[in-house]
């Protein structure tokens, strides 16, 4: 009788304690919830004030809004005047926000007689949870 009186509650806690373990998840990096290419083409006349508009506007955005993950622009080598721009955001109210900035209006207003092509392109990440660095 004392065996189970000892085994009831060593039982219970054991029952909690895995449950728990199982209910756990360990904390992630949220998974962005927009993210989109930008494939851009720039006038070669205006190349080195198109990149300096960018570079402004990136380290802004990324400096001063919590809902933009990431902003990376990369220029092809062999076409110099083509650039593809992974954006990252929180959620769609971030991208949003982001469109309302000062920031991004001085560079969408300052960059308009610059770029020949835009093509925005939504996508589905491979792994959404991926930690961003």
């Amino acid at each position: 009788m004392k065996k189970s009186i000892i085994l009831l509650p060593l039982f219970f806690l054991m029952t909690l304690v895995f449950i728990f373990l199982v209910s756990w998840r360990h904390p992630r990096a949220s998974a962005p919830q927009k993210v989109r290419l930008a494939r851009i083409v720039v006038d070669s006349v205006y190349l080195d004030e198109y990149k300096a508009l960018l570079k402004e506007g990136v380290e802004a955005a990324v400096s001063k809004e919590p809902g933009v993950l990431s902003l990376y622009a990369v220029f092809e080598k062999a076409r110099p005047t083509h650039l593809t721009i992974l954006e990252m955001y929180a959620d769609e109210a971030a991208y949003q926000l982001h469109l309302k900035t000062a920031h991004f209006q001085k560079y969408k207003q300052a960059t308009l007689k610059m770029v020949k092509s835009l093509e925005l392109v939504e996508t589905d990440p491979l792994i959404p949870e991926l930690k961003i660095k």
